[in-house]
C-alpha cells in the first residue's frame, strides 16, 4: 500500500462537517414535529412550484415506501417515516458510520390552499417526489370594499 500525504484542508472539512452534525443533532427536536418524540434524523427536502402545483422532493435512500406516510391537515403537509437499522450488524462491527437511522418527522406550511384529493406520491431511486395540486381561485368580478 502506497503512502498517503496528509491534506490539512481534508481534516479541516471533515471537523466542519462533524460540528454541522452535531448542531443538527442538538436543535433537531425545534425542526421536527412533536408528534414523533424519538425522530432522529431529518431528510433534506426540496419544495418547489409551477403554476399548478407544489412539489415537494425528500432524499430518503435506503427507506422501503412501505415505511413512509404523508398527511395532510388545513394547510400543513407532514412527513414521517422510518429507516430501520441493518439486521445483524452491531456499531462495534463498524469502521464508520454515517448515515441516520430511526424515525423521521417533518412538517411543512403550504402557502395557499391546496386540492387534498389529488395529493399523489411517487418513489423512485431513493427519492421521494410528492405533487399536491393547487386550488385555482378565479376572482372575476372586481369587488369595491367601502372604508368607513
Amino acid at each position: 500500500m502506497a503512502p498517503t500525504r496528509w491534506n490539512p484542508f481534508m481534516d479541516i472539512l471533515f471537523l466542519q462537517e462533524r460540528m454541522s452534525r452535531l448542531f443538527d443533532e442538538a436543535l433537531g427536536r425545534f425542526k421536527g414535529c412533536s408528534a414523533v418524540p424519538g425522530a432522529t434524523w431529518f431528510p433534506p427536502v426540496d419544495i418547489y412550484e409551477t403554476d399548478e402545483q407544489i412539489i415537494l422532493k425528500a432524499e430518503i435512500p435506503g427507506i422501503d415506501a412501505r415505511h413512509v406516510t404523508i398527511e395532510i391537515e388545513g394547510n400543513s403537509l407532514t412527513l414521517r417515516g422510518e429507516r430501520k437499522h441493518a439486521k445483524n450488524l452491531k456499531e462495534e462491527n463498524y469502521h464508520r458510520m454515517e448515515r441516520f437511522y430511526g424515525q423521521f418527522c417533518r412538517v411543512f406550511n403550504l402557502p395557499m390552499a391546496v386540492d387534498k384529493t389529488a395529493i399523489t406520491a411517487q418513489f423512485n431511486d431513493g427519492v421521494l417526489k410528492v405533487t399536491v395540486p393547487k386550488i385555482k381561485e378565479e376572482f372575476l368580478d372586481a369587488v369595491k370594499v367601502p372604508v368607513l
